[in-house]
């Protein structure tokens, strides 16, 4: 389904859009020519202004200078370019913290947070929403009918967490909404443990530190209350710009990992996605972490594409150790945003700050200017986007799902008291997505609310907390036929975060076909051999449970130790589909074995055997055509990759057929009729 919006903004950009923030606030007048001159000869199509603005449009409380702006949106209108208008309340002024120092966050030990940085506010604060509304209206009403306006940027990196007064005030009146009474909300918290009963609603607070341990079940609301109330923000900014002008698309920017907002919630009330991300160049794996954050935010939506509006140029500032992008990589990046379902190239920022926290932060226009390898890389990017217009609007199928849950990242990670507390849950659902990103595979991402329908395989990783709803929808998947790859420790704890009866896993007991006596975390340093069916064997550690079979079969086993002849993964048929349950942390290549000896099984095939795992291979496609995107990861050696039909390189016009081979770090994309087999 697509969003009309969002079709008048890729007609408005005549396909994918180019550019990023642009802070003229920060420069003489002077240069504002010249930026724009530079932007014509750099290919760029739309700008996000005004982000950090709002000191320069409200100097004072009421007193405006739109003046500037006003400039800056006729020259960029009057030169072709477009204009994301952001609401600048990311970043409240130093008046605003003077005359109302209570709207500065409290964190979690009790201090302030303190003016000089950004995100210095109470989301729950009403003072700070009444500033807020205020400047977002007058925005609204100068700009929303400006030429150059194509898309509100509603402000930006939504996520203080506030230990306010305000935000307490603001937690009470959510849990009222969400458990009506204080009966109801003392059994979700289990609070007769250690005497927490509560008996008056003004007895509770947001959950600041205390001397030992929190209750869990109240440190889980509070993460939910903190993304819904800085949703509540959000919200409140994009009524006021839809109340002048319904038909341009509204959106914010998302980040990458990202705990404190829970973004399945906050996807419906976008008109598009958008993601900041910065993969460290560092980090020789960085291209894969980036590739699951581009199919999230593609599913995010249900495969609507989405907006990158920001990446670096260059390196970043903000690491012990920043490292240049070596040359290609920038291009290689952005167009694996763009082949995983970005309609748009984006970075932070356009011109290289003098001053402030980010001036070694790499810009499309660096310090060394125009001359740069720099900018001569971006300029050769633009004319290859403006070139990949006929992608915008295209989406891709998966028929392999993962699960992303960020209530369960939040009960594994937020709160102690479990059998161990150094889950990393970003880094379980990278452990399962890696080896199907090697293999080409085409996944989309869902939360345990997402229609499963549309897949064959099913990967749960760590669903240590889920709710009724999503144990539901993955049993029916099951049933109905789905394979489903289970990792440990999943369907302990319902949504209010307290043990399910009947024993472990109480979710998933009857759907492994095991039961589960004890979980055995493993001691520092301890490793087990694994042994399967065929008599290989491999090694294990970090963590085993104690499983007894009842409806299900052993994969493999445990061959030593005290779990000896205990199974270590099993297998169990349910309704017309499968069940396969990992009970350790395998070695990564045994584990990537068997979740992809299970996606063969349920019939999915890679759709490109044979091509390496460096080059990354991915369709987007409308009805008509289809658009193959090649992209080599590797900096030293070239790729030869076969071609099933003919087609054409859009990046430099040529034929395509039966073999192509990529350069290091080279890249193509062949479109193709909707025809051709894949």
């Amino acid at each position: 389904m697509t969003n009309p919006r969002m079709d008048g903004f890729r007609n408005r950009v005549g396909g994918l859009a180019f550019g990023g923030d642009y802070n003229p606030e920060q420069w003489d007048p002077g240069v504002w020519r010249e930026d724009v001159r530079l932007m014509r000869q750099a290919g760029v199509n739309v700008v996000t202004l005004g982000v950090f603005a709002w000191a320069s449009l409200e100097p004072e409380p009421g007193g405006y200078e739109f003046g500037w702006m006003d400039e800056v949106m006729d020259l960029l209108h009057d030169n072709g370019i477009a204009v994301d208008l952001a609401t600048p309340t990311a970043a409240p002024p130093a008046w605003l913290t003077y005359l109302h120092p209570e709207v500065f966050p409290i964190m979690a030990d009790g201090e302030p947070f303190g003016f000089g940085s950004r995100l210095h506010y109470d989301p729950s604060s009403p003072i700070y929403r009444r500033y807020a509304a205020g400047i977002t209206t007058r925005l609204a009403e100068r700009y929303s009918f400006h030429p150059a306006l194509a898309m509100w940027h509603i402000g930006n990196e939504h996520g203080p967490t506030a230990y306010n007064e305000a935000s307490s005030a603001n937690f009470r009146r959510w849990l009222k909404r969400r458990y009506g009474d204080l009966d109801t909300l003392n059994e979700a918290w289990t609070t007769r443990v250690w005497s927490q009963v509560y008996t008056d609603w003004d007895h509770i607070e947001v959950p600041n530190i205390p001397r030992t341990w929190m209750n869990p079940s109240r440190i889980l609301d509070f993460k939910r209350f903190t993304s819904d109330a800085l949703l509540e923000c959000y919200l409140a900014e994009r009524d006021i710009v839809r109340s002048f002008r319904d038909d341009i698309p509204v959106l914010t920017n998302f980040m990458r990992f990202y705990r404190n907002a829970d973004y399945w919630r906050w996807a419906p009330f976008q008109d598009a996605v958008a993601l900041d991300i910065y993969p460290d160049p560092a980090d020789p794996d960085s291209h894969v972490s980036a590739a699951f954050q581009f199919d999230l935010f593609r599913s995010l939506k249900g495969g609507q594409p989405w907006m990158l509006m920001e990446q670096a140029a260059g390196a970043v500032s903000q690491w012990k150790l920043n490292v240049v992008k070596e040359p290609g990589r920038m291009r290689l990046g952005s167009l694996q945003a763009v082949a995983r379902g970005a309609d748009s190239v984006m970075f932070f920022q356009w011109r290289a700050a003098r001053g402030g926290q980010e001036r070694f932060h790499s810009a499309m226009l660096p310090h060394s200017g125009p001359g740069s390898r720099t900018f001569r890389e971006v300029t050769d990017l633009g004319r290859e986007v403006e070139l990949l217009a006929p992608v915008a609007g295209t989406t891709g199928r998966a028929e392999v799902a993962v699960l992303f849950d960020w209530n369960g990242w939040w009960g594994l990670e937020e709160v102690a008291g479990l059998p161990r507390n150094d889950f990393g849950y970003a880094d379980t659902v990278m452990r399962h997505y890696t080896p199907l990103w090697e293999r080409h595979h085409a996944v989309d991402v869902v939360s345990p609310h997402s229609d499963l329908a549309p897949y064959r395989v099913l990967i749960v990783p760590n669903a240590y907390l889920i709710d009724d709803r999503g144990v539901e929808a993955i049993t029916a998947f099951a049933r109905a036929g789905g394979t489903v790859v289970m990792s440990f420790f999943s369907g302990v704890v319902d949504e209010c975060n307290r043990v399910r009866p009947d024993g472990y896993p109480g979710a998933f007991r009857h759907l492994i076909g095991a039961r589960i006596d004890e979980y055995w975390p493993a001691r520092p340093g301890e490793r087990f051999t694994v042994r399967f069916a065929d008599g290989h064997t491999t090694t294990a550690s970090w963590w085993r449970e104690d499983l007894h079979l009842e409806t299900g079969t052993a994969l493999a086993v445990y061959a030593d130790g005290l779990l000896k002849g205990r199974a270590a993964i099993v297998a169990n048929a349910y309704g017309s589909g499968r069940v396969v349950y990992v009970a350790t942390l395998l070695e990564e290549t045994a584990f990537a074995e068997v979740l992809l000896e299970e996606v063969r099984a349920a019939g999915v095939e890679s759709p490109f055997p044979g091509v390496p795992a460096q080059v990354e291979c991915v369709v987007r496609a409308d009805e008509r055509e289809e658009y193959l995107f090649l992209l080599n990861h590797d900096a030293e050696r070239t790729a030869a990759v076969p071609l099933t039909g003919r087609g054409t390189d859009l990046l430099t016009g040529t034929p395509a057929a039966e073999e192509i081979t990529l350069a290091p770090l080279g890249a193509a994309v062949i479109r193709r009729t909707r025809q051709a087999p894949v």
